[in-house]
């Protein structure tokens, strides 16, 4: 899947499944990430900073990587944590 697939007027159309399109669009809302999300379209989302465009990647990762590479992610933060203490 896409992540972003065009810019139209300092929004962005975000390629997604369906069935995953609610789900993004209520977490972007929980993080104060102005999206829309109408019947029928594909979510649009408006990315003014780049903690949100940082925060939408996340966001898109979850629904979009493979279990495998979630797990190899998170096992991968914690060896790293544990090398810095």
């Amino acid at each position: 899947m896409k992540s972003f697939s065009s810019e139209v007027e300092n929004k962005h159309v975000v390629e997604v499944s369906w069935a995953d399109r609610w789900q993004i669009y209520q977490r972007l809302q929980e993080l104060d990430i102005p999206c829309w999300c109408e019947a029928n379209q594909p979510l649009k989302v408006e990315i003014g900073n780049p903690t949100a465009a940082f925060q939408l990647w996340c966001v898109m990762r979850r629904f979009t990587a493979s279990r495998q590479d979630l797990i190899w992610t998170l096992e991968h933060s914690w060896h790293s944590r544990d090398q810095h203490l």
